[in-house]
């Protein structure tokens, strides 16, 4: 495990938070504490060779999801470290052809299990959705999401934020693959969008055009954080490329999500494998390189259950160990942690509204 620099912007409960973190807890006890801590090895590396980590909690029970033989596959575990080792129990096949099949991602709805992927092939990547009773079995036929203006769309994932439903994932603005941005709209059901689809990040910061063509912004996952603030943290750049890294979206107090001037995109990468794309206070990876598509692992997938200030939480990500190839052949999941960082100012130029905004950012570990 490897504690990053301290930010010169540090607040009183952050330096808190850092003195009292915890090594990497599997317990579902982790935010009281109970429990001692359990070490794992400093890289974190499971098993499984695989891409796009979907995990949430259910009591103590672990709940992941991933693409696999042409369908979508669960794993159920006493720990995200046992995972990987779980037998994958196939819940959903292509049946109708539908193409790649993408990115699944398990989320909880009025005690409900939903599964949205993306299938297609090219441009007609469209989000797709499965949804039971129970975890691990009883999903029927997917149904494609009308999302507003019907363009290539994948990563996508549902939130509720006050009261409100929301999906939010990664897109074209037309029909041609020039970048992906995040966009966000509302839903009146957890299959149902309503309203049009915003624009809440592109690609245009410097750290985020290394790799390009298209240039990239993908993967995004709702966390709340100890203010309550709303934060969607995405993965940057392209994932063929050790450039891979995740970043920061804050909305800032009282925003409104479908408003993109009320986002702040953090200064750099939060996590990542290269230091001139890492944002200032944020110190590189020592055992991976390209960190990204990860998740918050959280009580039912519920960001209402985000964690306090204080202890390390659990995450996991996807990454090639170094010393490696870096391909998608060679990505595996990782466990891994963070915490929330304190007084942390993102700054931005030439747009509407306040130039700084100052609030809890994340620190990530491998």
């Amino acid at each position: 495990m490897r504690l990053f620099r301290r930010s010169s912007g540090l607040g009183a409960l952050a330096l808190a938070a850092t003195l009292t973190a915890t090594l990497f807890l599997s317990s579902p006890d982790t935010a009281q504490g109970a429990p001692p801590p359990r070490e794992v090895a400093p890289q974190g590396r499971t098993s499984l060779r695989a891409a796009d980590p979907s995990v949430l909690r259910v009591g103590s029970t672990y709940i992941a999801v991933q693409s696999t033989g042409g369908g979508i596959a669960v794993r159920q575990a006493s720990s995200t470290d046992g995972l990987a080792t779980a037998p994958a129990r196939q819940v959903w096949s292509d049946t109708r052809g539908r193409g790649e099949v993408w990115a699944p991602e398990i989320v909880m709805d009025g005690g409900r299990y939903y599964i949205y992927f993306t299938a297609g092939v090219g441009a007609a990547h469209r989000m797709f959705a499965i949804s039971s009773a129970t975890s691990d079995s009883g999903y029927g036929t997917e149904t494609q999401l009308a999302l507003p203006d019907n363009k290539w769309a994948i990563d996508g994932t549902l939130f509720t934020f006050n009261g409100q439903r929301w999906f939010v994932w990664s897109g074209w603005a037309g029909d041609t693959n020039v970048e992906q941005n995040l966009y966000i709209a509302r839903m009146s059901s957890p299959t149902q969008p309503t309203g049009a689809r915003y624009v809440i990040s592109q690609p245009r910061e410097s750290w985020e055009r290394v790799v390009g063509n298209p240039f990239i912004n993908e993967s995004p996952e709702a966390i709340k954080d100890p203010n309550g603030q709303l934060h969607i943290v995405y993965s940057a750049n392209g994932s063929w490329s050790e450039q891979y890294c995740l970043a920061d979206l804050r909305l800032r107090a009282g925003g409104d999500p479908t408003h993109v001037w009320d986002w702040y995109k953090s200064n750099g990468c939060l996590f990542g494998s290269n230091r001139a794309t890492m944002m200032a206070g944020w110190d590189p990876t020592l055992y991976v390189n390209g960190p990204g598509h990860h998740t918050f692992v959280l009580l039912h997938g519920d960001i209402n259950t985000s964690p306090p200030a204080g202890p390390r939480f659990p995450s996991m990500f996807h990454a090639v160990p170094k010393g490696t190839p870096y391909t998608w052949a060679n990505r595996h999941w990782y466990t891994g942690t963070f915490v929330w960082w304190g007084n942390t100012t993102y700054s931005r130029a030439n747009v509407p509204g306040p130039n700084t905004d100052t609030g809890w950012s994340l620190k990530f570990f491998e």
